[in-house]
């Protein structure tokens, strides 16, 4: 049977098409044109977090961060200039060691939610965020049992979460400087912007050599690093640092912590006697939201006149750059100087 013009130049287009792979469907080639544009910026990317493998098809635009006692994941987002795409953020901690920082967190919108007992953003308040990503310093923000939103549940609305390095099982003993830099590695390869992050790492590592390279070969005074006005426990001294990132900074700048054996936790929970008998050499007061950390610092000072601090004065206030976060080399900096001053 003969085949109709109309027909005969279809088969033949078809032909062609096989013979050359010159031609596809509609959708073949919007598929292909997405994958290649895709390919071409980067994603998608997909990180191991925790267990849980975590896949973005693009940058996220509405970010949520939760408390969790911590500013290292808002400060890391500021850091890489990513303040816009926060719509809820609950991190603060009123001061900084990077000037204006504290004012720029203070000015993130907070997402007008109502926090629970624990300060943070229950499951209902955060799935009506529509956050496409959600920050949490540990595991525990995602935990159902304290009512927060699951994992599970963010994905079902379309949201990736993340916890920050050492919190996927809420211990923090083992975290060192090299745990900031992974949160900025990260978040920088989530966003897109992966130079930003590793200038900004590649900047602190710079600043922490050169200030070890002052101390190096000087002896290692005892320090004592602790919160202002803060109790975390039963004793008298119940928020001392025993481990954890502290330890690494106070090496970096040449110092060594007075109660590391103290407790096998990052924090210890220390009796007034138990203080007074250990030789504090200096003082690292870190401010939470207390207007005057000096003031208290001073105080212990004088409450424990036979420690070498109190007789040489030798103490310094800190805040967000103790902590996991982009500002660690301006506390090993600030440490070193106060403990080494000769050297610089």
């Amino acid at each position: 049977m003969s085949m109709n013009r109309p027909a005969a130049a279809a088969a033949l287009a078809a032909a062609l098409c096989l013979l050359t792979a010159g031609c596809g469907s509609p959708s073949a080639d919007k598929a292909t044109d997405t994958k290649a544009a895709a390919s071409a910026t980067g994603y998608p990317v997909t990180l191991d977090n925790c267990g849980v493998m975590e896949t973005f098809a693009k940058a996220p635009s509405r970010v949520v961060v939760m408390n969790g006692a911590s500013v290292a994941e808002v400060s890391t987002l500021l850091a890489l200039g990513l303040g816009d795409r926060i719509v809820a953020n609950e991190q603060g901690y009123g001061m900084s060691e990077v000037p204006g920082r504290a004012a720029a967190i203070k000015k993130l919108p907070t997402g007008g939610v109502k926090l629970n007992d624990a300060y943070d953003i229950p499951r209902e308040a955060m799935l009506g965020l529509r956050p496409d990503l959600v920050l949490s310093t540990t595991s525990y923000g995602f935990d159902q049992k304290n009512g927060f939103a699951t994992r599970g549940q963010l994905t079902d609305v379309g949201a990736n979460a993340y916890v920050s390095p050492r919190g996927c099982h809420q211990d923090t003993s083992g975290m060192t400087i090299a745990d900031s830099y992974r949160l900025l590695r990260d978040m920088g390869k989530v966003f897109g912007v992966s130079d930003r992050a590793e200038k900004l790492i590649a900047a602190s590592e710079k600043n922490i050599a050169a200030v070890t390279a002052k101390v190096k070969g000087e002896k290692k005074p005892k320090v004592m690093v602790l919160f202002s006005n803060m109790s975390m426990g039963g004793n008298d001294f119940s928020s001392v640092v025993a481990k954890g990132i502290y330890n690494d900074i106070l090496a970096r700048a040449g110092g060594s912590n007075a109660f590391e054996n103290a407790s096998r936790t990052s924090f210890a929970d220390l009796s007034k006697e138990k203080v007074a008998a250990t030789d504090v050499d200096a003082l690292v007061v870190i401010g939470y939201n207390d207007p005057n950390p000096a003031a208290y610092a001073r105080k212990l000072l004088k409450e424990f006149p036979q420690w070498p601090a109190a007789k040489n004065d030798t103490y310094v206030t800190l805040s967000d750059s103790m902590y996991l976060g982009p500002s660690n080399d301006v506390a090993v900096r600030k440490i070193a100087r106060m403990l080494h001053p000769n050297a610089f």
